[in-house]
């Protein structure tokens, strides 16, 4: 049965996950500060449609990308070579959700209303959530937001109106991560894209027993900053 949480109400436990719809934890909730931090250290994330309740998930396997498992297709190793874009950190938070709400081709409309976007620049307000982002003429062109606690990042959404823009802001991130000593990046999803950069899917009880370790670790003090040869 689907646990409907009440105001300050804890999360149930992860066993309790539905199997259909996979991942399924709990409904109801708010979507603040507070909230939204117990749910990622517990390896659990919201996902729903504008006008429904907000819907908790942990899905079991969990798709993630080890950063020294990161892959770089060679020809976008070639094409980071000439730095066709600049590459930032925290310097268009909100713009970069907002370019991720906008509808792909094929979708009618998408999980990132005003709500989330609102509750997430509150998270990068606290330092807490963070975006890298791809420059062109002065012109934001693609880019990606996630979360970061302690030692563990993770990864919610990105978008790109250059070509692959996102891809080299997500290289460019992967790379900081190694260098900060970062264990895990949460991909919550299996999806071709991520798993042509080395992420892989592990069992759910595998990934919360990384993450209660990392999301332990001291966090990397904030703002952040990119290291100037990641394209190397």
């Amino acid at each position: 049965m689907l646990t409907w949480l009440a105001p300050g109400q804890d999360f149930p436990p992860l066993a309790q996950a539905l199997s259909d719809p996979a991942g399924l934890l709990a409904a109801g909730g708010d979507l603040s500060p507070s909230r939204l931090i117990a749910a990622y250290r517990q390896g659990i994330f919201p996902w729903y449609n504008a006008g429904d309740p907000i819907l908790w998930w942990s899905p079991d396997p969990r798709m993630v990308l080890l950063p020294d498992e990161l892959r770089v297709p060679r020809s976008l190793a070639k094409l980071m070579r000439r730095q066709p874009y600049e590459i930032r950190v925290d310097s268009a938070f909100r713009a970069v959700m907002t370019a991720c709400a906008q509808p792909r081709a094929g979708q009618a409309g998408t999980w990132i209303n005003a709500d989330i976007i609102d509750a997430y620049t509150q998270l990068h307000a606290l330092g807490v959530a963070h975006s890298v982002e791809a420059w062109q003429d002065g012109v934001l062109v693609g880019g990606l937001y996630g979360i970061a606690l302690g030692r563990a990042f993770y990864g919610e959404s990105m978008f790109a109106r250059a070509p692959d823009a996102s891809k080299i802001a997500f290289v460019h991130l992967v790379r900081q991560l190694q260098r900060w000593q970062f264990g895990m990046i949460d991909c919550q999803m299996n999806t071709a894209h991520l798993a042509r950069f080395g992420a892989r899917e592990i069992p759910r009880a595998d990934f919360i027993a990384r993450l209660e370790s990392l999301v332990n670790l001291a966090a990397v003090p904030t703002p952040w900053r990119l290291d100037h040869d990641l394209a190397e």
